[in-house]
């Protein structure tokens, strides 16, 4: 595997009733990166050293993905960010700062909403609140255009099988073809991406992220009140050119939280903002997570 740097250590913990995987690496106040769909700890791979230098900073598997246990059940958005709460919990922490990006989002944004106590700060890097996506996925055309695979997954077996079938293919558009700047991933890099994906259960957990939205009577609920509203300081980082998730998606999100706020595009970025735009987005996260202006 290429890294950027090999200091990280691999670890497993027991963290609301799960065995989850992640890398971590620093020492001090606890950073949590939360990957998104259909990645891994991996998709962090060059914030970790950089925010290592200043935090303990730890990068689960998210339920379900590469090494960490793959349940039946439990893929609906309060569930899994009960098992962020706890994983703070079982690592020693009653608080942390909270970075998530795309499904790793909607987890960040919801922990946010309901235990605002656990958390710092929270950033999030292509992610939308997931009221406001359920809201604009079903009413939005554009969003719609954009987020058809939404929808696709919920059909029983048939994505697990196509995917699987064209598994190469299917990683390579997603990371590849989605991204702006196309160097971001090397063939290498696919095949980690690739071979995460090919552990058994890890595609049939995915896709019950999607269809937990639907599953339930959440989405209902969630679409016909207003959001509970952030109480900790928000970043919100997003890629100009997102082909996946519109920028849109944002607007007028600041009535929505209460606490120090910032919102910035990054030019000529995709979907998948921390591994085209490394640097920039690490000197984001920094400034953020350690500016006593933001407390």
């Amino acid at each position: 595997m290429t890294v950027p740097d090999s200091n990280w250590q691999h670890q497993f913990i027991e963290a609301n009733q799960i065995r989850l995987h992640y890398v971590t690496q620093g020492e001090g106040d606890l950073v949590l990166l939360l990957h998104g769909f259909p990645e891994f700890w991996y998709s962090w791979r060059y914030q970790i050293p950089a925010l290592a230098r200043h935090f303990k900073v730890v990068v689960p598997d998210l339920r379900g993905y590469n090494d960490s246990e793959k349940p039946e059940s439990g893929y609906d958005l309060d569930t899994l960010s009960a098992d962020i709460r706890s994983l703070i919990d079982r690592l020693g922490y009653s608080r942390a700062h909270l970075v998530g990006h795309d499904w790793g989002g909607a987890i960040a944004w919801r922990l946010a909403q309901q235990f605002p106590n656990s958390l710092d700060r929270l950033a999030l890097l292509s992610a939308p609140h997931p009221q406001r996506f359920a809201k604009d996925l079903l009413s939005n055309l554009d969003q719609l255009r954009r987020s058809w695979y939404v929808l696709a997954f919920q059909a029983p077996l048939l994505p697990e099988w196509l995917i699987q079938a064209n598994l190469k293919a299917f990683v390579q558009n997603m990371f590849q073809e989605q991204a702006v700047r196309k160097g971001a991933f090397t063939q290498e890099q696919i095949q980690e991406y690739q071979a995460a994906l090919q552990k058994p259960g890890a595609i049939a957990a995915a896709m019950k992220y999607y269809r937990q939205l639907f599953l339930s009577g959440n989405w209902v609920r969630d679409w016909m009140r207003s959001p509970d509203p952030i109480s900790v300081p928000t970043l919100v980082l997003w890629g100009d050119e997102d082909s996946i998730l519109s920028p849109k998606l944002m607007d007028g999100i600041e009535q929505w939280i209460l606490a120090p706020f910032k919102f910035k595009l990054i030019p000529h970025c995709g979907h998948w903002i921390q591994q085209e735009a490394p640097q920039t987005v690490n000197r984001e996260l920094i400034e953020f997570l350690r500016s006593p202006a933001w407390t």
